[in-house]
């Protein structure tokens, strides 16, 4: 079965509100969380994943909000700490992965770390036996694709298209999942622009997807209430599970 991997913003609107919502997601059918690091420069994510990050800041998002949400989160369902190098350089690496592994996350998704700049990391994530998530481009040649993907851990996130998340861009992916399946048996799932509508078209070939920005549009709409937004994010969890299923 393909697998529904879901992003949401840690703390957004509140560390309650995170934990009903992941709880939500996983009896919807969601099969692995990333919980999103507040960050006010993140540069891989499109305006609606940004603005969920300002407000979470301006909320008083902080590391030990992320910490005590993951305690509670990571043994419902298996889960990935999403953000910008930025903070894990500042507080060190070495720290984040022992918290990491303290609270049984199960490994970091950080898209502006170059893979040729993660490696001096790489033996501190195998210590505490947490993955690297490895990023791979329909922009990327073969030769990079193999690099890349030789010792991929975890999942390998194929990016459906060069630009940012919520786009509705598409690419031709059929040679870079043929490329990235010939190299690697770790699980390869597509994200950025998947949602009800494109998840079934994202789906062929890869083992799953991910969702971020089709869930937290839900958040930002003020006329739902808290359980009307977590409701709504769960159906759509559920409608797109089916369809990548289908």
């Amino acid at each position: 079965m393909k697998q529904l991997v879901a992003y949401i913003t840690a703390g957004f609107p509140d560390k309650n509100f995170s934990l009903d919502l992941a709880s939500a997601l996983k009896e919807a059918g969601v099969d692995k969380l990333e919980l999103g690091i507040p960050f006010s420069d993140p540069v891989a994510d499109g305006p609606i994943i940004e603005v969920a990050n300002l407000h979470a800041l301006q909320n008083g998002f902080k590391m030990e909000t992320l910490f005590e949400l993951s305690s509670s989160v990571a043994p419902i369902i298996e889960t990935y700490w999403m953000g910008y190098f930025n903070p894990f350089y500042h507080k060190s690496m070495e720290v984040f992965a022992q918290k990491a592994a303290e609270y049984g996350i199960k490994g970091f998704i950080i898209p502006d770390l170059p893979y040729e700049e993660a490696a001096p990391y790489l033996p501190v994530m195998d210590q505490h036996n947490l993955s690297l998530i490895s990023f791979v481009a329909p922009t990327h040649s073969k030769e990079r694709i193999e690099t890349v993907v030789k010792n991929a851990k975890g999942f390998i996130y194929l990016v459906a298209y060069a630009g940012i998340t919520g786009a509705h861009a598409s690419e031709d992916l059929t040679k870079t999942i043929q490329t990235i399946k010939e190299q690697s048996t770790t699980p390869l799932f597509v994200g950025f622009g998947v949602n009800e509508k494109t998840a079934k078209e994202r789906a062929r070939g890869v083992d799953g997807v991910i969702v971020g920005s089709a869930f937290v549009e839900v958040l930002l709409n003020e006329t739902l209430s808290g359980s009307e937004k977590i409701t709504t994010i769960a159906q759509k969890a559920r409608v797109i599970k089916e369809k990548i299923n289908a």
